[in-house]
């Protein structure tokens, strides 16, 4: 069962906020205020009608299969955060919670904002996301 949209009504002043806290071209407000105030997690959603991640176009592309490994590595810190890529294209962290994108989903992980795109690494290739974004032209 998809839940129906709802309508809010937003100032200016919180409407720019949203602008400046998202990614263009990529969030839209639900996204923005789902990741400040959820911390970026999605629901589970038993039903599989939610949408394909962004990694959807490289699974297409045969770049990266489902059940394949990202991960990150903290050197100073000694620390590697590790997360799975859905049939869908969602990124999942261990606790299983799942991510559209992946910086809100690194951003689970290391406590604060990052460029997951740049610093997400495909364990099987060795490649990081961004390199691989780079050449399906994204």
């Amino acid at each position: 069962m998809t839940q129906p949209n709802r309508t809010i009504l937003i100032d200016d002043e919180v409407f720019a906020f949203l602008q400046r806290h998202s990614e263009p071209l990529v969030d839209s407000p639900n996204d923005v205020l789902r990741r400040l105030l959820l911390g970026g997690a999605q629901p589970a959603d038993p039903a599989g009608s939610r949408s394909t991640g962004a990694l959807m176009p490289f699974i297409e592309a045969g770049l990266i299969a489902p059940g394949d490994a990202l991960h990150h590595t903290q050197v100073r810190l000694k620390a590697t955060h590790t997360a799975r890529v859905t049939a869908d294209g969602w990124i999942e962290i261990p606790d299983g919670r799942a991510f559209r994108l992946p910086s809100p989903a690194l951003k689970a992980q290391v406590g604060y904002d990052v460029n997951g795109w740049g610093q997400y690494v495909h364990t099987e290739s060795g490649r990081p996301l961004q390199s691989m974004r780079k050449q399906l032209g994204l």
